[in-house]
């Protein structure tokens, strides 16, 4: 089964993304920061990493650097799903090997979800 990672601290999208995922099959884990990302990745392999830009303490370009030279990711894609929409931030994100950088109020749960399953294809 696909394991999914969703880094997101707004409660509510945390919830219904969670809720989408596991309501196509997918194992999802969801989690508000990313220090308990990295706990995780610790013990699990995720296929897909959702990612959050915009987290408390540590934010996910940071995370990005922090998890780059680790094994923790390897042979998993990244997505990040933000609405911060910041040309140099998303420069910055795809340089660190995210396979795509999606704002989050451009898509509807149901076009959200779409646009995920193609990642998680293979």
């Amino acid at each position: 089964m696909k394991k999914v990672l969703i880094i997101e601290d707004e409660k509510i999208l945390g919830e219904l993304y969670e809720y989408k995922l596991k309501e196509t099959g997918y194992e999802v884990k969801w989690v508000q920061s990313s220090e308990e990302a990295f706990e995780y990745l610790k013990k699990n392999k995720p296929t897909l990493i959702l990612l959050d830009i915009l987290l408390p303490k540590e934010d996910g370009i940071d995370f990005l650097k922090k998890i780059k030279n680790t094994n923790l990711i390897e042979n998993t894609t990244i997505v990040v799903l933000s609405n911060y929409d910041n040309p140099e931030t998303k420069k910055e994100a795809l340089k660190l090997g995210v396979k795509a950088y999606l704002i989050k109020t451009q898509y509807t749960p149901k076009e959200l979800l779409e646009e995920i399953k193609k990642f998680l294809v293979n």
